[in-house]
């Protein structure tokens, strides 16, 4: 396996496992930093999906004994069976609709100048969310959740589907403007990410088959490690960070890269590969 390809594999690994649980988009960085390392073939695009299973397993690590105890108590417990109900549900959209769009949106929006327009507009909401009224949370939990404010937020999860937008920006900032807690939010957003992103790392994995084999092992396996590693060290400081902090820092990160991107794209400083 040549040297230079598991090291694009684990600077691609790091980048996911920073960004997948972030309001910065991993599939917007993946994009950008395939783009600069010249790993964005058809081939890349199923790792980039596929890695996301490291920084999955990260999450189930820090919340294992949250899903422990409700996989446990499911069978009498109906906070248990509500919250797995809500994850269900929640979770459907996402289904639906990448099933209908997803070809299209890859085949058109997976550039670096949508991702740059989308960084920069996420950023702005971003800071708009953060300007509500501190009286306006109703859930403070993510047990207190009903199926109907689960579907909502799994609503507006499908707008990660426009790369740059941010599946967790997407979930968290929705659910805080829908009511939902800061802590709540952040909650179901890497419940939800569960199974959002295994789904989608299978279902790619099994349509792209033709493309892989048995040599690919070693870069998807780095790749695997090190967002799982990076994924569960940046998952542990976000749960501590937002207990006192709020997302207004990755709003303005948002923006100014999101003009970097589009700045240099224009004046030719910087070759971004469509």
């Amino acid at each position: 396996m040549d040297i230079v390809l598991l090291v694009k594999a684990a600077i691609m690994g790091i980048v996911e496992g920073l960004t997948e649980f972030l309001p910065i988009s991993s599939t917007g960085h993946l994009i950008l930093a395939g783009s600069l390392l010249g790993f964005d073939d058809d081939k890349a695009k199923v790792f980039d999906i596929a890695i996301q299973t490291g920084a999955i397993l990260a999450v189930v690590l820090v919340y294992w004994e949250k899903i422990r105890s409700t996989v446990v108590a499911l069978p009498r417990q109906p906070r248990a069976q509500r919250l797995a109900l809500n994850i269900f549900i929640g979770f459907l959209p996402a289904v639906v609709l990448g099933l209908l769009f997803g070809k299209v949106i890859k085949a058109h929006l997976f550039i670096p100048t949508v991702v740059a327009s989308t960084f920069i507009i996420g950023g702005f909401i971003i800071l708009w969310a953060e300007k509500r009224p501190p009286g306006s949370v109703r859930i403070e939990h993510v047990d207190d959740m009903t199926p109907w404010d689960a579907l909502k937020v799994g609503l507006v999860q499908c707008f990660a589907m426009i790369p740059g937008t941010s599946r967790s920006g997407s979930t968290i900032i929705g659910g805080m403007l829908l009511g939902l807690s800061r802590q709540a939010a952040t909650d179901f957003s890497f419940f939800l990410a569960i199974p959002t992103l295994i789904g989608a790392g299978v279902y790619s994995l099994y349509k792209e088959r033709a493309l892989l084999s048995v040599a690919d092992i070693p870069l998807f396996a780095v790749g695997l490690v090190f967002s799982f590693v990076s994924a569960w060290l940046c998952v542990r400081w976000l749960l501590r960070y937002i207990s006192t902090h709020n997302f207004v820092p990755f709003a303005w990160y948002r923006i100014v890269f999101g003009i970097v991107v589009l700045a240099t794209a224009w004046t030719g400083k910087v070759v971004w590969a469509d």
